[in-house]
């Protein structure tokens, strides 16, 4: 059992009288990878949105790092975000500059580094995502959608974060594409000690990279553990998802 990283307690989110997330409890152990899965509509995004302040709680707390976001000062809360990354479904990357230019995004925000410098360590993480040095200077309209996936992720990495948080990476993905990208991932984690959290509906990524996974349902986290704690779940959703015909060829992949 390792340190947690991130805690959920209580949380409940609602849009009016629609309650979305009700009392949810979830932990993210550090160095892990925590695959978060439910069905479409079930509030996943909702839940991410809210870690990252995005959207308001109506009740219920969230830690991270040990420290309460609600509670936190403001000095406290910057020191927090630069230990975050964020790569969002479809990359977000900004359509009017280089994907270097994009990497450094968060470092403007919250260094003061000379330009220089700046360069060096966006290259860095260019490399370090696996995408070819002229890739720095084209605009995303210029890149496949892995190489935007990759680049998506050489920003989210560019403060070398603590934990990153993953929205559906591997989304749009060929298979090959998707196992490289899932491939890159557990790799990040290895050899930077990163924590990952990724919303994904991608059984090939549940199956090769996750430590453990979360179901949410009925507006709360149904079952967690490993993928073996989900095969044997009787949870009617669970049960379908995971010992599908899909799953089940999976399985005996993994295995064989």
């Amino acid at each position: 059992m390792g340190e947690v990283v991130l805690s959920v307690r209580d949380l409940t989110v609602a849009f009016e009288d629609k309650v979305i997330l009700d009392k949810l409890a979830l932990d993210v152990r550090r160095g892990e990878i925590l695959g978060f899965v439910g069905a479409s509509g079930s509030g996943k995004s909702v839940l991410l949105r809210t870690i990252l302040g995005l959207i308001r709680k109506r009740s219920g707390t969230i830690k991270l790092f040990g420290f309460d976001l609600e509670r936190a000062s403001e000095e406290e809360r910057l020191k927090i975000d630069m230990r975050l990354g964020m790569l969002f479904q479809h990359g977000a990357l900004f359509s009017a500059l280089t994907v270097l230019e994009n990497v450094q995004v968060p470092m403007r925000e919250y260094l003061d580094l000379p330009r220089k410098l700046m360069d060096e360590l966006a290259m860095l993480k260019i490399e370090l995502v696996g995408l070819p040095p002229d890739a720095a200077g084209k605009f995303p309209s210029e890149l496949s959608g892995g190489m935007i996936k990759r680049a998506a992720l050489a920003r989210a990495l560019a403060l070398d974060p603590d934990i990153v948080f993953l929205d559906e990476p591997t989304s749009g993905l060929d298979p090959i594409g998707a196992a490289e990208f899932d491939e890159l991932v557990g790799k990040m984690r290895d050899t930077m000690g990163l924590t990952v959290y990724m919303v994904t509906h991608d059984l090939d990524s549940l199956f090769s990279v996750c430590d453990r996974v979360a179901v949410l349902g009925d507006k709360k986290v149904l079952v967690e553990g490993t993928i073996d704690d989900m095969l044997k779940s009787e949870e009617p959703w669970v049960r379908s998802y995971f010992r599908g015909k899909r799953a089940r060829q999976l399985d005996l992949a993994a295995r064989a």
